[in-house]
């Protein structure tokens, strides 16, 4: 569907790098696109595929100022030929974030919108004055819904993945776990890493996306919010620059970087036995790196 935008992934393994007890790798879906970055593709892909059958020509959806959707979702649309509008929680900043920069460059047109609005997801009237609403075609917050999960399905078919007992991921809308739990086998593990703090309705949510028999299949922990959405420590931080350091793999303060976090947390308390195999997730999206001070990460 997309000539720019490969689903190959790589995987990695941590054991030239650590002695962990338990055989550890990595899928590496930050390498799918600088732009429509890891997990973004894979939830973006399905509801490409039906505005392009019903012959809209724009995406709409929403997202915060340094949100990775409204960036991947502006870049796709270039890709693809759609013109694309970001609804942006929240007043006309003095600067543009980075992200919301990124997105413009793409072509996509940003309108800001109260916090009560954005809310309910109500759309600006002006969207309308410059737009045909026929023309438009509406991608839910962060890809969430069937469509989402059901393209987040193929991240484990990018590669062997049925070997593995365990699979890690960082969790934000709860889509792309969703897909990651309909596609595992009944012998695996999935455990998803909220980044939001005290998250508890994310269960409901994912399971509003599985099927019935799946509904069980996945455990959520929320120990490693480090404060909530988009927070950090100097801790997550130093572990962040020491992961780069040892193996090259850089991450994100908002999601990967709790989720390997987590991941490393769990092998190190013995959580895991030395039968087991774990796969972590990297679901890309780094852009949230560049709201910190230059030179707080050895990579950015």
């Amino acid at each position: 569907m997309m000539s720019h935008i490969s689903e190959i992934c790589r995987i990695d393994s941590l054991s030239p790098y650590y002695n962990f007890p338990v055989t550890t790798d990595v899928l590496r879906l930050d390498l799918v696109h600088p732009f429509v970055s890891g997990n973004k593709w894979f939830k973006l892909k399905e509801y490409i595929g039906e505005a392009k059958h019903n012959n809209k020509e724009t995406l709409l959806t929403f997202g915060g100022a340094f949100s990775n959707h409204i960036v991947a979702t502006a870049a796709a649309a270039e890709i693809n030929n759609f013109k694309s509008i970001g609804i942006i929680r929240g007043e006309v900043p003095v600067r543009l974030s980075p992200s919301l920069l990124d997105a413009q460059n793409f072509g996509m047109e940003l309108f800001f919108t109260s916090r009560e609005d954005y809310k309910h997801k109500k759309k600006p009237a002006a969207v309308y004055e410059k737009h045909d609403e026929e023309g438009i075609y509406m991608i839910p917050e962060g890809g969430y819904g069937i469509k989402g999960a059901t393209g987040a399905t193929s991240i484990l078919q990018s590669n062997e993945t049925r070997s593995y007992s365990h699979i890690i991921s960082a969790v934000g809308t709860g889509t792309t776990l969703a897909g990651i739990v309909t596609a595992a086998n009944h012998t695996q593990t999935v455990i998803g890493i909220p980044a939001l703090k005290n998250a508890f309705s994310l269960k409901q949510e994912i399971e509003n996306l599985l099927p019935e028999e799946k509904l069980q299949a996945f455990t959520l922990m929320h120990d490693y919010h480090f404060g909530g959405y988009a927070k950090h420590t100097e801790g997550l931080l130093q572990f962040m620059n020491e992961l780069y350091s040892k193996t090259g793999i850089p991450t994100d303060f908002v999601y990967t970087g709790k989720a390997f976090y987590a991941a490393f947390d769990l092998l190190n308390k013995n959580y895991f036995t030395s039968m087991d195999r774990l796969l972590i997730i990297h679901t890309g999206g780094l852009q949230g790196n560049r709201s910190l001070k230059k030179g707080t990460l050895i990579f950015d």
